[in-house]
């Protein structure tokens, strides 16, 4: 018998120690703690409140505001479909923003794809002035733009909400695209020259198919941005123009119309829907890859 021998048979085998439960550090990805759970579920209703108070005052029947509603009715919705007042203020709130977000989306996209390209200082720069509008307060900036602009005389103007507007809605672009612009290669537009093609047809086949969803994103926050804008167009309105979150400015603050109310509902549905819709369409393509 060897010397390995006697020593097992003097020490018998003990039974292996059961395996340990793995502690919190252990598990890898953590359980969401219920107090996190708990903020997160005030914040939202936090936000959410109001659009749950304004939607049911759209449909009461009473002259004033009367929460919750004794009656439904579309009385407000149907003033507001009808009052030239309301309707002029949202056909020039389209209008403006459309303009405004097409304005955006070229500068913003150029800016962006320029800028993808130079390194250093005056890039690093140049891209702070752009991104300086989505940092100032608002009311900084509408006091600039009506020095400015009264001395060039674009207060109370399409041109002037346009391109006031515009300068807002860059920022946001600047930021979707230079994101997509992270995943592009360029080795594809090497390529793309190295088969004849110009920079303009290199750029429309072959950059934007591949950055387009930024694009698309840029567009719509620069659309809403400017739909929804009012410290600005308060500087900027006029008795002949003025924008929807003017003219609801004015309904609460010179009289107390409940149309505002109706404006209001329908303006929440709208942007959710422009938001919304993007995303469904792109959730579906991914889907089919």
């Amino acid at each position: 018998m060897t010397a390995l021998d006697e020593h097992e048979t003097a020490n018998p085998a003990t039974p292996t120690p059961a395996p340990r439960r793995p502690s919190r550090r252990d598990r890898g990805i953590d359980p969401i703690p219920w107090w996190l759970i708990v903020i997160g579920a005030a914040v939202a209703l936090y936000f959410i409140l109001p659009t749950l108070i304004v939607i049911p005052l759209s449909f009461s029947s009473a002259s004033a505001f009367q929460f919750p509603p004794q009656d439904f009715s579309l009385r407000w919705y149907e003033n507001f479909f009808t009052d030239p007042i309301w309707l002029s203020s949202l056909g020039n709130s389209f209008l403006v923003a459309t303009l405004a977000a097409i304005i955006a989306t070229v500068v913003g996209t150029a800016a962006a794809v320029g800028l993808d390209r130079l390194t250093g200082r005056l890039a690093a720069f140049a891209r702070t002035l752009l991104m300086i509008s989505l940092v100032t307060p608002a009311i900084v900036v509408a006091v600039a733009v009506y020095i400015a602009f009264l001395q060039w005389h674009l207060t109370g103007s399409l041109f002037g909400y346009v391109i006031a507007h515009a300068a807002l809605g860059v920022p946001f672009v600047l930021v979707s695209v230079t994101a997509a612009l992270g995943g592009f290669d360029p080795k594809l537009l090497r390529a793309s020259a190295s088969l004849g093609a110009s920079p303009l047809r290199s750029f429309i086949t072959v950059t934007m198919p591949l950055i387009s969803r930024g694009v698309l994103t840029g567009a719509i926050f620069a659309f809403v941005t400017s739909f929804d804008e009012v410290v600005i167009a308060l500087f900027l309105r006029s008795p002949t123009f003025q924008t929807l979150p003017v003219q609801m400015y004015n309904s609460v603050t010179f009289e107390l119309d409940p149309t505002i109310s109706a404006s209001s509902s329908l303006v929440v549905v709208a942007v959710t829907i422009i938001f919304l819709v993007p995303l469904l369409i792109g959730s579906r393509r991914t889907k089919k890859r």
